[in-house]
């Protein structure tokens, strides 16, 4: 498994990241979250991320760890006490929020905080980011982070106040390639990337997914129609998780899965390496010879 520093943090991370939404939304079983992270630690992932809103996830990860708490990072998201349709930016709720997840994980530090899809006039008020700064004073976190796209993604970043950004990187979302990224970069700050394989959205051919993120980028594929993605859903798979972690800024990739087995999958599609440049090339390519304005990263 490759690894590489995530910007000012410091931190050695895989360049694959195991996601928690989708055992926490599905409500996944004990052992097979035990499985999966036994076959994480096999394969050389050190990073989960996971966030308080994603139903049991904190959870699941916070028992099945267990002992092996030093084998990972632990990457969380507040901003969502009663769920993620009430967001809530009160400092008491962001604390309580955090606190809550420290109880979760069974953990007495995180590794990273970060804001879940807080806007750009919150962040522009400052009361959210002081409470991460007070949530990091008082140890319960060692680095702070923002989670989102867009403006606000942006400016985050130029604010100076966050150690990393974790925003939506893919075949079918690349807006963060031009838009901030260099910015991230000039400025270390470590970058997570967030539906690296855009829900894969194509698995079902002609036959659009139902899901809020999956439709969206289905629709953008049908016109991008990159060869890259014609063939068996393990080879495009594959393929479309070597561009995300080939693009230049990206310092690990957060996927996530409920069947043990295929995340051993995307282990050994990270370590076969990056994409050729002529592909990854023709990919960004016809990205914008296609891509309509209208084609945002996808918070």
């Amino acid at each position: 498994m490759e690894y590489r520093q995530l910007g000012k943090t410091g931190m050695n991370v895989s360049v694959l990241g195991l996601g928690g939404w989708e055992i926490g939304y599905l409500r996944t079983s004990l052992s097979t979250v035990k499985k999966m992270l036994n076959e994480a630690i096999d394969a050389g992932v050190n990073v989960i991320d996971t966030a308080e809103c994603y139903a049991i996830s904190e959870e699941l990860i916070g028992e099945a760890v267990g002992k092996r708490r030093k084998d990972f990072y632990f990457l969380t998201k507040c901003g969502h006490e009663s769920g993620w349709s009430y967001p809530d930016w009160r400092p008491e709720s962001l604390l309580r929020c955090i606190q809550r997840s420290l109880k979760r994980l069974k953990t007495d530090h995180l590794d990273l905080i970060q804001l879940h899809s807080c806007s750009e006039v919150e962040l522009r008020k400052g009361a959210v980011i002081d409470t991460l700064k007070r949530a990091r004073e008082r140890g319960y976190t060692r680095h702070v982070g923002y989670s989102g796209d867009n403006q606000a993604a942006l400016y985050a970043i130029e604010c100076g106040e966050f150690d990393t950004l974790q925003t939506s990187i893919s075949v079918a979302d690349q807006e963060a390639l031009e838009l901030f990224l260099p910015l991230a970069e000039k400025h270390n700050i470590g970058v997570i990337a967030k539906r690296p394989i855009a829900n894969v959205a194509w698995q079902n051919g002609d036959r659009p997914p139902t899901d809020t993120y999956g439709r969206p980028y289905w629709e953008r594929l049908q016109k991008l129609k990159y060869e890259l993605l014609r063939g068996g859903l393990k080879r495009t798979v594959a393929a479309a998780l070597r561009f995300t972690v080939s693009v230049p800024g990206v310092h690990t990739a957060i996927v996530g899965t409920t069947k043990p087995g295929r995340f051993m999958e995307n282990a050994a599609a990270v370590a076969a390496g990056p994409l050729p440049k002529e592909t990854f090339d023709g990919i960004r390519t016809r990205w914008r010879e296609i891509a309509q304005p209208s084609w945002a990263g996808q918070t």
